[in-house]
């Protein structure tokens, strides 16, 4: 299989289902996003954390693959006329979205109550985390705007909702084991 194929040469390219649309479009762009945040995940997944953690990680990132492809898809090319699923594309469960909860719940158990929002830093590998969850966010933000536009499974955007979170809890957890300071955020007050 060639790397490049020149097909995309002119700024389009083709969505599961063969419909070329412009490289800026909000479906490449959701997709790409999600990409770009899978990355991110690899990259935390390379620090020296818990095994359990990295094996979690492995496994959303397997979840984001099939963000992406519900993403990528035609939703015209995905189904026919009768309703049924044309193209093979996964899907989403309400299993993948437990997941996230109970581990969420899981590490939050075990951390001090968060009475204020946290400045992100610390240590590396909590700052790595800051910056995916970041990027799941713009990840979330420009899905629902294609969701909008182009309606797709549900489960895709609470996927990346709960993640947010779980990265954020991840975040904290990992400066509690790396005994990171974790720097609240306190307003100040005008003089």
């Amino acid at each position: 299989m060639k790397i490049y194929t020149k097909t995309g040469d002119k700024g389009t390219t083709a969505l599961f289902g063969g419909t070329r649309v412009p490289k800026h479009h909000i479906r490449i762009d959701s997709y790409g996003t999600v990409d770009e945040l899978n990355s991110h995940i690899g990259l935390i997944r390379d620090q020296n954390i818990n095994q359990h953690y990295k094996e979690i990680l492995m496994v959303i990132q397997d979840r984001l693959f099939t963000v992406g492809a519900i993403l990528a898809t035609d939703p015209e090319k995905a189904t026919l006329k009768n309703g049924k699923q044309r193209l093979n594309i996964p899907k989403i469960s309400s299993q993948d979205i437990e997941l996230l909860e109970h581990e969420i719940d899981s590490m939050n158990d075990a951390l001090p109550e968060m009475t204020h929002f946290v400045l992100p830093g610390g240590h590396q590998t909590v700052s790595f985390c800051h910056i995916a969850r970041c990027v799941c966010r713009r990840a979330e933000r420009l899905a629902t705007a294609l969701n909008d536009l182009e309606p797709f499974q549900p489960e895709s955007l609470v996927y990346l909702n709960r993640l947010s979170d779980y990265i954020f809890v991840l975040a904290r957890k990992l400066s509690h084991e790396l005994k990171a300071e974790e720097i609240q955020w306190i307003p100040q007050k005008e003089s």
